[in-house]
């Protein structure tokens, strides 16, 4: 096995090349690679892009347009681990662009329909607290909420 890690591969119906100039210009660290584009005996049209690889913080990507067949779902999200308030808002709105759905504890879908958990650092701290009434506190806190909200998180846990 290669020594650098994996490649997720998301399968998109004919939106891969424009997901993945979205995914990149929301992550600062964010490239595109290669574009594979189909050829005479398909699949799909004659110049059409088949697949694009690219990268979003420091994670490898291909996009495939597969087709219609499958979609995304819940099961598979990716979690944005943010250090503050500010990251959370900027991900959390770049992320609805277009379309996006919010769904609730921190979670969303983008307009691709790929799950989104964007969450504060220190959120897996509080609900990990070795004194189970503060974890609780937080565990409640963060069920009620749509995008989360670190200063309401840590009043929570704090019992206040």
């Amino acid at each position: 096995m290669a020594s650098d890690g994996f490649t997720t591969c998301l399968w998109f119906d004919g939106q891969a090349e424009e997901a993945a100039q979205h995914y990149v210009s929301i992550f600062k660290d964010g490239k595109l690679g290669r574009t594979v584009r189909t050829t005479e005996g398909g699949p799909g049209a004659p110049g059409s892009v088949l697949t694009v690889d690219f990268e979003v913080n420091g994670q490898k990507f291909v996009g495939l347009n597969g087709g219609p067949e499958f979609t995304f779902n819940e099961a598979i999200s990716f979690q944005i681990h943010c250090a503050d308030q500010a990251e959370i808002d900027y991900y959390w709105n770049r992320l609805l662009e277009g379309g996006g759905q919010e769904v609730q504890c921190g979670w969303l879908k983008d307009r691709f329909g790929v799950s989104w958990q964007v969450v504060p650092e220190v959120l897996t701290e509080m609900i990990a607290d070795s004194d189970p009434a503060k974890a609780k506190r937080a565990m409640d806190a963060m069920m009620t909420m749509v995008k989360l909200d670190i200063a309401v998180l840590q009043k929570a846990y704090a019992g206040e």
